[in-house]
This record gives structure tokens, sequence and C-alpha cells, in this order.
């Protein structure tokens, strides 16, 4: 479909990485090639996220301790993305670079097919986020952002649990909420500071304790050293000239299921059942 539809699409063809598209929307073809194209047109579109985009450009972000990824699965065995806004000082870098570093992670957990397959869990902690501080996530922001996440990138996003939310993170959300999915907005959890509602969802043994759990302190050194220890993927997959596609670059974002019936053959549509099953 790749080679017939968008024959100058500079894309990988291997079966692990069209896998990812694939099982992120459940072996509809039509959607998946819909998403991998949006994925390209993301990339191409917002320079100042995807240009130059390797974690040693990064380490301001990562030494901050704004991410980092729980060392345990959920029991459904989703791994954690935990994200401290209040971590971030505006003055030292733009909010841009936060974006940057999100992304970055969530490409190295993408590598793994079990996420592929069992999504991941966003945990952010908001104490300590100002006005002035929120106010860098404006609209363009945030309808950028949340874009990649729905249309532009292979990964289940399968709960977003938010703790210690100032009153100010109800303006934040008001921001967020007009470009979010029914289905996604539904998995948006706030549970203020009542850490026994986060435990209803993440248990205890998988959180570290300053989030009432039992596995330890909060460690961001490890994941730090997981993407730094990946710089040779990152640099020749975003640091290397890409091709102009006018066709991407002119396309807006599209939701998924927007192709015609008529881009994927009937001989390949009845084998989606059985591979969704093997995969």
């Amino acid at each position: 479909m790749v080679r017939k539809e968008y024959p100058y699409l500079s894309t990988s063809l291997d079966d692990a990485f069209l896998l990812r598209f694939l099982r992120a929307r459940k072996f509809d073809y039509d959607r998946a090639l819909q998403l991998l194209v949006n994925y390209h047109g993301c990339r191409r579109s917002w320079p100042e996220v995807f240009s130059n985009l390797r974690p040693s450009a990064l380490k301001d972000v990562l030494n901050s301790g704004f991410l980092t990824v729980l060392p345990h699965t959920d029991p459904r065995g989703c791994h954690v993305l935990c994200i401290r806004p209040d971590r971030w000082i505006p003055s030292n870098y733009p909010i841009t670079e936060n974006i940057r570093a999100i992304y970055l992670t969530l490409e190295k957990l993408i590598q793994s097919e079990e996420t592929q397959v069992n999504g991941i869990v966003i945990l952010a902690d908001y104490k300590g986020v100002s006005l002035s501080k929120a106010s860098h996530f404006g609209p363009f922001i945030a309808k950028k952002v949340i874009g990649i996440l729905q249309d532009g990138f292979p990964i289940r996003i399968k709960a977003v649990h938010i703790v210690n939310e100032p009153r100010i993170f109800k303006g934040i959300f008001a921001i967020i909420k007009p470009f979010l999915k029914e289905k996604i907005a539904n998995r948006f959890f706030l549970h203020g500071s009542d850490l026994n509602s986060l435990h209803t969802n993440l248990p205890r043994n998988i959180l570290p304790k300053e989030y009432g759990g039992t596995a330890g302190e909060l460690d961001t050194a490890t994941w730090n050293a997981v993407l730094l220890a990946s710089e040779d993927d990152f640099v020749k997959e975003f640091c290397q000239p890409v091709p102009a596609c006018d066709s991407l670059l002119d396309q807006p974002l599209l939701s998924e299921g927007l192709i015609s019936d008529a881009q994927c053959d009937d001989s390949m549509r009845a084998m989606k059942s059985q591979l969704y099953s093997c995969y």
C-alpha cells in the first residue's frame, strides 16, 4: 500500500517497523497506513522538535529529572512514563525541549514488542506548577502534542494519571480537552494528593516512595543511561538530511480512518483477523 499510494514517502519498510503501526491500529490496514503517513508528516512539520533529535542534545532536560520510566511495568504489562513538570525551569530552555525528551522516550519505548502490544501509562506530577509555568503550554503546543500522540505516533496510551495537580490544572485541562478524542479523555484520572486513589490503578509495589510506593526512591539516572546509550540509533534516524516531500508538508494531520477502502485489497483484508491473533 505504501509503494502504491505513497511511492515517494521516505520510510522504512522493514516488517518490524511496520508492525508498530499495524499493532497500534489493531491490524486495520487503512488506519495503520494513515498513522504511518501522519508519523512522517509530524516529523517534517515541526522542525523545532524533530531536528537533531538525539539524547546528547537533551542532557539538560534529562539531568533535571523532568521525566523517567519506572523500572517495573503495571499489572497489564504497561511501562509507566513519569513526568514532573515542576523540574523544568523555563529560563533554562524552552518547553519544546521537554517535548523532544518525551518523544525521544516514546521512540525508545516503542522499540519493544511488549510495549507495542500493551501500551503505556503516563504518571504526571503537577506539584508546584505555577500559572506562569503553565502559560507556556498554550493551545498551539497543546494541539501539536495531542495530535502527535493521538494520530501521529504508533503507541497506545492506556491511562494518564495526574497527581498533586493545583487549582490551575483545571485551566490547563480546559486547553487540552477540546483536542482529545472521547476515548482518550476518558482515560484521564485526576487524583490530587490522594495517593490511595492512585494506588487503586497503579499498585504500590511498582511505584517509588515519592508516590506512596515500595519500589525505592525515584530513579532517573537509569533511564537517562538507556537513552544516552542509544545515541547512535537516534543520530541515524533523526539527524540525517530528510528528502523534501511537498505532499506531506502540505497535508494536515488526518485522523485515522480517512483513507479510501479502495486502497486495500480484499485479499489483504481477509488476513486481518489471523494476523492480529498471531501478533
